[in-house]
């Protein structure tokens, strides 16, 4: 029986919801340093659909993998942890 690796998540903030069923989100990582071993905050954002539009600007959510939805989209909201205020 082969294997199947499990499905990766991420948790960011709702930067974007202008698009129908899509929203972008942008999930920060955070690694040292190569050198200087300073804490470094690198940024990317990851378009994910939004079946039933609940997310809003300023929303934290968790996103996971799924198959490719269109050309860009690849990821789909799993749960929203915190509206924006």
């Amino acid at each position: 029986m082969v294997e199947k690796m499990p499905k990766k998540e991420k948790q960011g903030v709702v930067i974007s919801n202008k698009m129908e069923k899509t929203i972008v989100v942008k999930v920060a990582s955070y690694n040292p340093h190569p050198k200087y071993k300073k804490i470094m905050e690198s940024n990317k954002n990851y378009k994910a659909h939004d079946e039933k539009g609940i997310c809003s600007e300023g929303d934290v959510v968790k996103i996971i993998e799924s198959k490719p939805v269109s050309g860009s989209k690849r990821w789909a909201v799993l749960e929203v942890v915190e509206k924006a205020k």
